[in-house]
């Protein structure tokens, strides 16, 4: 029975990720239009992910107050904590209600 992980297997892939480093390093370095483009696309890229860290750091606890509201309103300003008991589809009329406790 042959190892289906066998070592030229696991030459081939090293070998074609090691050839494909090296033409996107040939790439990188020539004065091509699509390479300059790509690099601005990228450093777009890094610098918007780095304002949104740093963004979220600052006001991160800000938002996540806002999104989860303390009082008596409930979550998000919804519903407070026990609602009316209704009847009609929602059960049957001996039921209690459910109500959500934190």
């Amino acid at each position: 029975m042959e190892e289906p992980w066998d070592f030229e297997f696991l030459s081939r892939i090293v070998d074609g990720f090691v050839s494909f480093l090296s033409e996107f390093v040939e790439d990188w370095l020539a004065n091509d239009m699509r390479v300059s483009i790509f690099k601005i696309l990228f450093s777009w890229l890094v610098v918007s992910l780095i304002a949104i860290h740093f963004a979220w750091r600052v006001y991160g606890n800000t938002v996540n107050d806002m999104y989860y509201r303390q009082g008596t309103g409930g979550q998000n300003g919804g519903a407070p904590d026990s609602a009316p008991l209704r009847s009609g589809w929602g059960g049957a009329e001996g039921d209690n209600p459910k109500t959500h406790r934190e």
